[in-house]
Parts: C-alpha cells; structure tokens; sequence
C-alpha cells in the first residue's frame, strides 16, 4: 500500500481552501490510502498523472475534482511513500509542477524546493549586471565555504551575480529555504561558522550520513519537522479533519534542536523575535520533558490568563489529550500560582488590590505626609526597587541600588520614602488586601522557608514570555523548583516588553551563561510586515531578558512574502472605522474568515464604532475578552495588550494617533525621572510593534488626526 505524506507547504494551501474542496481533498486521499502502487499507477479514479516538461521527473498531479488538483512527488526508487505538496486550480497545477526541482541539501539534509526554470531564467542577465558592478555581495566568501553551507551548483552560480541584500531578497521566492537561509544570515554580516551553526546543524538530523541519501523515504525522515507521515486512515481522518490551529504546534528544524535536546546543565533561555516560534518550542519542551519520567511534574506558566489558557489548549493539542500526562503539568500564570501558595498557608481567599486602586492609595499616602513626589514616583520606586529586591526594612533600603531610576534620593529623601512605603503597607492591611506583586514576593518567601523541609512543588518549570515578569515573580519561580539539570525553561523576547518591568537573572539565581539560544526565523509574517514593523524600533536601544546587556533584532527575517502594509491616516475616527470595514470586506473577499482577521485599538471606544459598523454590514464579530473559543466566529477585537500571543491572517491596527501612541498618562514626565521617561517611551513603542507583528499576510495600520510619532513614515493607503 502507498505511503502519504505532506509537506508544510501543503497545510498553507489546504487551510484556505473552500470546505468542498477540502472535502473533495479528504476524499482523494481516503481513496489514495485504499490502493496499491500498482493501481495507483494503472489509474484507478485519482488520474495520477505524469507533469509534461516537468524538470523534476518524479512530479505528478492527482484529480481533488473538475477544477482542483494536487502536486504530488512521486518515489522512483521503488519505494511507496508519496509526498503531497500543494492544492491549486487545474491549469495553475501543471504550470506550478513543471517548474519546481525537489532536491536533497548537501549540508542540512532537507528537502527543498526551487523555481528552476525562473532561476535558469534569471542568471545570465543578471551574470552580465555583475560583470561590471563595483561590487559583489558575496565576493568575501569562497565556493568552498558557501558549498559547506549547502549553497549548490545552480544556486552558487545566481550567487556570484547578487550585487546587495534587495537583490537576495528579490530572489528569495525562487531558492531553496535552507539554502536561502544561509545567505542571508551571511548578508547580515554573521560569519560561516554562525551559519553552519545556527542554520545547518540546527537543522541537520544527529543520524544523518556523511553522504546525503536521495532515497525519498529517508529524505522524508531527515525533513521530518517540515513533513507529516501518516499510515493509516484514521490518521489521515484526523490530520485533514485538525483546524489550522494544530499545526501551530509544529517545529522547524532550528527550533526542534533547542526544544529536544536532552539536558541542560542548569537554565536555559531562547530568546527571539515574533514569529520565531518561541511558544511552539517551550510547548514541545515541556512533551519531552515528560517523556523523561513517569512521574515528573511541570509548572508550564506565563504572565496573563489569556495566554495560560492559549498554552492549555495547544498543549493539549500537542499531546493529543493525553490526560495522564497533561495532569503531570500545571498550567497557569504566575500570579495564580504564588496566589494559592498563600492561600493554602492561611487558608482564605485574597483581596487583590488593581493598578488604579494602589495609585488612589499611593496618592492618599503621598498627601498624608506632604511628601514632594507624585504617586506614580512612589509607586515604581515601590516597584521596581523595593519589591525588586524585596526590601524588608528602612536599613536595606538606605543601601539599596536604585538601577534605572533616574532620580538621586539622598539618604533623608530615602527615610521619607520609607515612611510612605509603611504607610502604604498599612493601609492595605487595614482593607485586608494586597497587591499582585506583594503576594508574590510573600509567597517567594514562603517557598523558600517550605522546600528546605517539604521538597519543591514541581521537577521542571517552563515560562514563557519571560520579558513581562516581575522580579518577585521570578522568585517565586525559582523557589518552586529544585536548582539542577533542566530547573528552568525560559522563552521570551526583550522587543515584545508591554510592562514596566526590570530584571537581572543572574543576580535573582538564574544564569543562562553558556545555554542561551536565539532564532532569527519569522515563521508567521512576511518580510514586507516584519520589515515595516521592526522599523518602529529602529535606533532604540533594548535590554536582554537578563538585563545584562543589549539585546538585537540583527539577522531577524522572515522566508514568506506578500503585499506591503496599508498605513494612513484619516479626518476622525468615524472615518478610520468605516475604513478598516471595508478592508475586513476585501481581506473577506480574498477568501479570508472572519475568525482569521483580528483588529485592535489602545481603547475600547474605537473598538465599539468598529463592532457597531461591522454588525451592521451582517460581519460575525467577537470580542477577545469574551474568551471566544477557537470554532467561534467572528472578526476579533482586542486592545493592544490583549494581542499578545494573538495571530491573525490580517490584521487591523487602530487609533496609533499622537497623544494615543504612546499615551501620555502612561509616560513619566522626562523632568520628574528622565531614565523612566526613557523607559515608558520604550515600553509604548514595544506595544505597537507587538500589535503590528500578529498579522500572518495582511496589516492595516490608521489614525485619525496627527499620527503617532512612532510610525515609520512615509507611507500611504493603497
């Protein structure tokens, strides 16, 4: 019986398909499954046929139905697995097909694809550009090196005639992904030992031969993260019948490197920018962590509780409802987790005081005793330096580094401090309540005091988007794991800090020297969104998760391509709605569902002319803080904030007006403290770049008025 299996390629095309289309392909394979090769090639109703001037000999096409077919890679080397490859109208298919060459790369021993003929095309006029240009992109690297890093006969020779990084660009859609890959790390100044590290031997197989093996069924093993095998019909029924959402739990071959490795030393961090696939990697860390006891216990945690449920859920979906082994793992925000820590010590419930409610009590505090500083000072120095170092008393804050703050506080300044932040405390616990981070810094201590006795809570603790924790959080998090081999797990990204929040793992306990990862990869957007987004943080300097250095988006790209963002501005908001309306209604048109396109706001009113135009127009919509589930339908609404960990295949990015983006309450005024100032601004900035970098294909970004400073300008409104 023949084998089948599919390429990632095929999954983008089968997701955007009409439902009788897809049925029409869950048909054909079904029926695939029931025949022998023989039969298979003797045309038994799929009409598998041979491509005509196919430069790949092995591609052939099979009917979905009058106007569908698929591109299939057929084996000749006698063996029975069959790779199915794309989904498209009749005529595009035999076009499609007979331009494409499979072929095995020489260093990462993936199957990889190339427009053959265009290439073929292409490099003799360009080979006669290059003879006389004044430089060559690569003219510093040898054939020899770029050979060791995959780069092939073709490829080397449309190689020698790029002439700068647009032009590689230009030619990225027709190259081999690995191959592609490894250029433009080089173009990005990283030398051919990075590459081979970075690229080639994150994705080279451990098992792979010195000799790459052509045989499709080996190749198909070694491109294993990139192709689903299956080899029976309820697993056929079940990978066609999965929503789009399953395969965001898939890894690349970079990412499965640093996902399954067997052990590390101590803690880890991969660190990336969006898109990279952070989240996927920190899931599949916890699966193989599992898969190393039968009784080992997991904390899986994050910051807010939308993303702690999106990482249930895909967890779930990874470990295909395992209930033995998801009861092995917690999953849950940090908060929570430190929240019933002190509950089960004293036995009730906690009232937790919000942001608004500590500012109001900052502000009684501060007026009480006729103190110089507004409650937004009081309240990030009681932030950032008292619960950071977790202050018990006026002595060890007389002495305390104030780091990032940039007002002096002479010694009496600091006594006065003091006496607010007593105070402070006393009111509190007069209403009986405590703020988020007061509960973590008291359940870190008590973790500490327990484990020396009790042992620890869990064998492995995995956190993702790391950058938004707090200092007493990461207490919290250290006290509840024993330190040792594979204590810590940590994903994050410094480019995507939306809080207020400064840290220094190593001086909390967790050093990530020597076992730090980063990809570069964007697997969710295309280069033109990526490249206009990345552009609101360019010339701003940003900390890494240690706060120990400078972290860098420098060789972050994405292998995808498409339309250029439409940004421009509007007379008022009514306008800017009526206008993301009619952009749903296109993007819907292009064969988009409304569950696949997300639009956001900094607020809610603009969100509400929205939902109320799009309601009128008969347009599904849902809003994210009504925790739709993942059938729902519905254009999403969400603020800012709660994108994070959101993807969309369009997306709607709303009011990034002057005095909106960044929000002047929200920024620290540069005379009252210029490091904070600083600090805020950045923050702000970091908010809309994470906005921008959930859409997958398409980004529409507005304002009415003045935009917001922050806007890689110019730009216009297609």
């Amino acid at each position: 019986m023949p084998q089948l299996a599919f390429a990632n390629s095929f999954w983008e095309s089968y997701d955007v398909l009409e439902k009788p289309v897809k049925a029409g392909v869950r048909k054909a394979m079904a029926k695939f499954q029931q025949l022998t090769v023989a039969e298979l090639h003797a045309d038994k109703g799929l009409h598998l046929e041979s491509v005509d001037k196919a430069r790949d000999p092995r591609m052939r096409t099979i009917r979905i139905n009058d106007f569908w077919r698929g591109v299939v890679l057929a084996p000749d080397d006698g063996s029975d697995v069959f790779l199915l490859v794309n989904v498209v109208p009749h005529d595009d298919a035999y076009s499609w097909a007979a331009k494409r060459l499979y072929t095995v790369n020489t260093a990462t021993r993936g199957l990889e694809v190339r427009n053959v003929v265009a290439i073929e095309q292409l490099t003799p006029a360009l080979e006669k550009a290059a003879a006389v240009a004044p430089a060559l992109l690569f003219a510093s690297h040898s054939d020899t090196v770029l050979m060791q890093l995959g780069v092939d006969a073709q490829v080397l020779r449309a190689v020698r005639t790029i002439t700068d990084q647009t032009q590689l660009d230009a030619f990225g859609t027709l190259l081999p992904e690995d191959q592609f890959e490894a250029l433009q790390f080089l173009a990005e100044g990283f030398s051919p030992e990075e590459v081979y590290r970075d690229v080639v031997a994150a994705r080279r197989p451990v098992e792979a031969s010195e000799e790459p093996d052509d045989d499709l069924a080996s190749v198909i093993h070694n491109t294993r993260s990139r192709i689903t095998l299956v080899t029976g019909p309820d697993e056929l029924a079940e990978a066609l019948e999965k929503p789009f959402a399953a395969w965001r739990v898939f890894l690349h071959p970079s990412q499965r490197r640093v996902a399954y490795r067997v052990s590390y030393g101590g803690p880890a961090q991969v660190t990336g920018g969006p898109g990279t696939g952070k989240t996927v990697v920190a899931l599949h860390r916890v699966k193989h962590l599992l898969s190393r006891s039968e009784d080992g216990r997991v904390l899986l945690t994050t910051y807010t509780n939308a993303l702690a449920a999106s990482l249930r859920e895909n967890l779930a979906l990874l470990l295909d409802g395992d209930e033995e082994r998801l009861r092995r793992v917690d999953v849950t925000t940090v908060n929570a987790y430190a929240h019933r820590v002190l509950q089960k010590e004293g036995g009730r419930a906690l009232s937790l005081v919000g942001d608004r409610e500590e500012r109001q009590i900052w502000q009684r505090v501060g007026k009480r005793l006729g103190l110089p500083w507004t409650e937004q000072f009081l309240a990030q120095e009681y932030r950032h330096v008292v619960l950071a170092q977790d202050i018990g008393t006026l002595d060890a804050y007389r002495g305390a580094v104030r780091r990032g703050r940039g007002s002096a506080l002479p010694v009496a300044q600091r006594e006065r401090v003091w006496e607010a932040v007593e105070h402070f405390r006393a009111d509190l616990s007069a209403r009986g309540g405590r703020t988020h981070l007061d509960v973590c810094a008291q359940a870190a201590r008590l973790l500490q005091e327990r484990t020396s006795l009790d042992g620890h809570d869990y064998d492995h603790v995995v956190v993702d988007e790391a950058q938004d924790l707090h200092p007493a959080q990461w207490r919290v998090l250290r006290a509840a794991v024993r330190r040792g081999p594979d204590d810590l797990f940590i994903t994050g990204d410094p480019h995507q800090r939306i809080y207020d929040i400064r840290i220094s793992l190593s001086s909390l306990g967790i050093g990530v020297i020597g076992r730090s990862s980063r990809l570069r990869v964007n697997y969710r957007s295309t280069e033109e969104i990526l490249s206009w987004s990345t552009g609101i943080l360019s010339d701003v300097a940003v900390d890494d998760l240690g706060g120990d250095g400078a972290d860098t988006l420098l060789g972050y790209r994405s292998l995808l391509h498409g339309s250029r963002p439409g940004v421009g501005g509007h007379a008022n908001e009514q306008a800017e709605a009526d206008a993301i309306v009619e952009r749903i209604e296109e993007w819907m048109g292009q064969g988009m569902r409304a569950e696949e396109i997300g639009v956001c706001a900094r607020f809610h009113l603009l969100l509400d002319k929205v939902h109320e135009r799009l309601a009128a127009r008969g347009i599904p919509v849902v809003r994210v803080k009504e925790a739709p589930g993942v059938g729902a339908t519905g254009v999403r609404l969400a603020t800012m904030h709660a994108m994070k960990g959101l993807e969309f295949r369009g997306v709607g990015v709303l009011g990034v007006s002057d005095g909106v983006v960044p929000f002047a309450r929200e920024v620290t005024p540069a005379a009252t403290d210029r490091l904070q100032h600083e600090a805020d601004l950045l923050r702000e900035r970091c908010l809309l770049f994470v906005a921008c970098t959930r859409a997958r294909e398409a980004l529409h970004v507005s304002w009415s008025g003045k935009s917001s400073p922050f806007v890689p300008l110019p730009a216009e409104l297609p």
